[in-house]
């Protein structure tokens, strides 16, 4: 009888082994069609530039999806608390996929720019919800590379719009579009056929009571991670115009080196998270990443500004090491939200984030345009130094270090 238990046991849990990564698999892939639309749209410029729109308005269009991404962030989050992660992420692609689609048919900035909002605001629920699972699927000891994972996606997805959107695009933007559309609905049924909700954690559990952000905790970590944006999506949006514009590169031999930086970034993020889960600390290793970003992006202003080959160098370490930072932060402020609270965390901490990718762009523009390339790189190092000292390591090892100290006087 006692043998019959132990092999039930054990089936269980391989059963839940087995599922866990095939709903992270599938979340990944998920976000990935979601951030290959939402983050993407910067290899669509060449295009939307042979059709006449100058590089301030492309960049406003490649940044809409993120501005749409604003509106519906915290509301997907609540969302994806009240009801589960399943239908939310699915719901969220088919509708993106669906407005992607009707953009195919529409001619005009104003009119592409209202589509792609639309989508943005539709793909968010893969950010609030993906992230969710992770926390309900995964224990603490694994999450740091688990979310390292799933933060994957976006580098991934900007990897996947690197290679695909320029070739097909090169007749005109309508087969790039078909192709983000056809993606998030794939994934959009590979999501309802896979994903499950983690069990609901029973009242009276370790949940915490009242809102997590009555502590300066959350709120630092939503102000790093926003400031850390700057510079990531100033090399994401303007490293191939960069090549092409300053270095001479063909657009799709450019988009292909730029697609293998991307692979590297979520190399990146894995060995982060590994890291962190290594250390015991999300925020350390961020604290030295975000050093790591502000040395490597000056080193690109100061290459762009000599009009220097090791701009080219820079270019690909800024695009590997910019992005690598994403994923301990999501991770951080899930684990101090708790599943009560994580979808709604989750949701602020990717509204701050988008709130300042969707700034960057057209902003970045206007200086490149006004001042060249090495300005505007020079401006984003910045950002990285000004998040080193927002960045709670104190609150975190004050955090961790509580526990031990409870536990050490309860021994006693």
């Amino acid at each position: 009888m006692g043998n019959t238990s132990a092999r039930t046991a054990m089936a269980v849990r391989q059963d839940g082994d087995r599922r866990r990564w095939a709903v992270l698999a599938v979340g990944m892939l998920a976000m990935t069609a979601g951030c290959t639309f939402q983050f993407g749209l910067a290899y669509l410029m060449p295009a939307l530039r042979d059709e006449g729109l100058s590089l301030s308005t492309a960049g406003v269009l490649a940044a809409a999806p993120t501005a749409g991404l604003l509106l519906t962030l915290v509301a997907w989050g609540a969302a994806a608390d009240r009801w589960g992660e399943r239908w939310v992420l699915a719901g969220g692609l088919v509708a993106a996929g669906a407005v992607l689609t009707v953009a195919t048919q529409m001619d005009g900035a104003v009119a592409l720019g209202f589509c792609f909002l639309l989508a943005g605001a539709a793909g968010a629920s893969v950010h609030a919800s993906s992230g969710r699972l992770i926390l309900g699927w995964f224990t603490a000891h694994e999450r740091g590379l688990a979310m390292g994972l799933r933060q994957t996606a976006q580098p991934l997805g900007v990897a996947i719009a690197a290679i695909a959107l320029p070739a097909l695009a090169a007749t005109g933007r309508i087969p790039a579009l078909v192709f983000m559309s056809v993606f998030c609905l794939a994934a959009a049924v590979l999501v309802a056929a896979v994903v499950r909700d983690p069990q609901r954690t029973p009242a009276g559990s370790d949940e915490r009571a009242g809102s997590p952000y009555r502590t300066s905790m959350l709120w630092r970590l939503h102000g790093a991670s926003a400031l850390l944006i700057v510079p990531q999506f100033t090399v994401a949006t303007f490293a191939l115009v960069f090549l092409i514009d300053e270095r001479g590169w063909d657009p799709s031999q450019a988009g292909h080196m730029l697609a293998a930086a991307q692979i590297g970034g979520a190399a990146a993020r894995l060995l982060s998270g590994w890291w962190s889960d290594r250390v015991g600390s999300r925020m350390r290793p961020m604290r030295t990443v975000s050093v790591a970003i502000a040395v490597v992006v000056a080193i690109l202003a100061a290459g762009a500004a000599g009009g220097s080959a090791i701009a080219v160098g820079a270019v690909v370490a800024a695009s590997i090491v910019s992005v690598s930072p994403n994923g301990l932060a999501f991770t951080a402020v899930a684990e101090h939200a708790g599943r009560a609270w994580a979808g709604r965390a989750l949701g602020i901490q990717n509204t701050a984030q988008n709130a300042v990718a969707a700034a960057t762009p057209p902003i970045m523009a206007m200086v490149i345009g006004a001042d060249g390339y090495a300005t505007a790189f020079a401006a984003a190092a910045v950002f990285p130094l000004l998040a080193v000292a927002v960045i709670p390591v104190r609150v975190e090892k004050r955090r961790h270090s509580a526990p031990a100290a409870a536990d050490t006087a309860q021994a006693r």
